[in-house]
């Protein structure tokens, strides 16, 4: 592609790297197939190819955004589909971010957009904030067919988000390896997950420490950026990532950062590029839990099941990871039947924050996928990412779980709460398959 950037935008380094991407774009085509919002509404500008296009126009000007481009703009999953997809090796993540800080810097959006958008990094980066805010939702969870009819779809859509209560976080500081020491580990803790789904933290340190890792809960760690990002908050962002590295940095030598986020698995291995090299070790680091196991093995296999699971792929593992095979080859080797979902490479519609930006697009999404899953007959559902949990959960009868809980049960860990219905129907079953 073309550009013609004036020398003195091309002096700011993000400019210069949004040039240099805008270029490798041929225009093939290729991304349209694959992504979800082209799919659903078959508009170019709703397609990776068309917001390339108004995002160079939009840089390339230098003035306020349009309504229409931001329209676009604000539709896109950032689920980095297009990019697995694209021959060109097309960086449209650091595209999609340059664009949404643009926008961020240059146009003013209605007053209920700019209250929302304050609103969702106040909340969710905040666990205590989130906590209250969840167990409001849960006390005005009858109001959400009445915000749906009066058009408040962004309240509607928090409030079929809100899960029911869990236990209680473990605690900061080193919970020890429990077979034959092989190492030692940061777990990122996050801001979502632990509110949304304790136990997912619970499962992956016990998982961990039976796999010979020392584990720790580092202090004065917080929200990885991933939510500014996504709402175009670069400084915001940028903060974040450096708070963490130098929490990280005062736990000591260590052999990985690993998270049970998807969706933070691939900021995290980002902050070399947003702080540079002083954040390039950690980035380095990086990796998201399923891929850490991979590569270093599981525990030994001491309750295999057998059940039937739909392994629902995050985007931001398939795709801004590149991370496909790991997760349902562990699954197999615990036992489990993992079941391919049909258009496994679309998104579920969570995408960040976008659930709650786009409740409608996300809704037809989240319903697209729920079909998908229903077509394997699987009893259990297993995702990655809490946002695609949350996501998915309401919309299908099996329970939606982390594969870190399976992997946990089946290595001699508890089995998931959320599993009791669907053990006891497996149990009741089994006289009859066997005749």
């Amino acid at each position: 592609m073309k550009t013609a950037f004036a020398p003195e935008q091309l002096a700011d380094p993000e400019f210069a790297e949004s040039r240099q991407t805008l270029r490798n774009c041929v225009h093939c085509g290729f991304c349209t197939a694959t992504c979800p919002t082209y799919v659903l509404l078959g508009d170019e500008r709703d397609s990776p190819r068309g917001r390339i296009e108004l995002i160079r126009d939009m840089l390339e000007s230098g003035r306020a955004p349009t309504r229409e481009a931001v329209t676009h703009l604000d539709r896109c999953l950032s689920c980095l589909a297009c990019a697995t997809t694209c021959p060109s090796g097309v960086d449209y993540g650091q595209l999609i971010g340059h664009a949404r800080s643009y926008i961020e810097a240059r146009y003013r959006r209605p007053w209920p957009e700019r209250l929302l958008r304050w609103a969702i990094p106040q909340v969710l980066t905040r666990p205590a904030r989130l906590r209250a805010a969840l167990a409001l939702g849960r006390r005005a969870r009858r109001l959400e067919p009445w915000l749906a009819r009066a058009r408040m779809g962004s309240l509607a859509a928090l409030l079929r988000l809100v899960p029911e209560p869990g236990r209680p976080n473990r605690g900061l500081g080193v919970h020890p390896a429990v077979e034959a020491r092989r190492g030692r580990v940061i777990l990122l803790q996050g801001c979502v997950e632990p509110e949304m789904a304790p136990q997912i933290r619970d499962a992956a340190v016990r998982l961990l420490a039976r796999a010979g890792f020392d584990v720790v809960l580092a202090k004065g760690e917080g929200c990885c950026g991933a939510i500014p990002e996504h709402l175009g908050q670069a400084g915001e962002a940028r903060a974040m990532a450096q708070r963490n590295v130098r929490a990280w940095a005062k736990v000591g030598p260590t052999d990985a950062i690993v998270t049970t986020a998807a969706g933070c698995g691939t900021t995290l291995k980002a902050y070399g590029r947003v702080l540079g090299e002083g954040a390039a070790a950690a980035a380095a680091k990086a990796r998201d839990i399923l891929e850490f196991l991979d590569e270093v093995g599981l525990p030994e296999i001491s309750n295999p099941q057998g059940l039937s699971v739909a392994y629902h792929a995050p985007c931001s593992l398939q795709h801004g990871q590149q991370i496909r095979a790991a997760p349902a080859r562990l699954l197999r080797a615990a036992g489990f039947d993992v079941r391919e979902v049909p258009e496994g490479h679309l998104c579920c519609g969570s995408a960040g924050v976008y659930n709650i930006l786009q409740p409608a697009l996300a809704g037809r999404l989240q319903a697209r996928k729920a079909a998908n899953i229903a077509r394997t007959g699987a009893l259990i559902v297993a995702a990655g990412n809490v946002g695609c949990i949350a996501q998915i959960a309401p919309a299908v009868s099996a329970p939606v779980v982390h594969p870190v809980e399976l992997l946990d049960w089946a290595t001699g860990g508890p089995r998931p709460l959320s599993l009791d219905q669907v053990a006891a129907t497996a149990k009741a079953a089994a006289p009859a398959d066997a005749d």
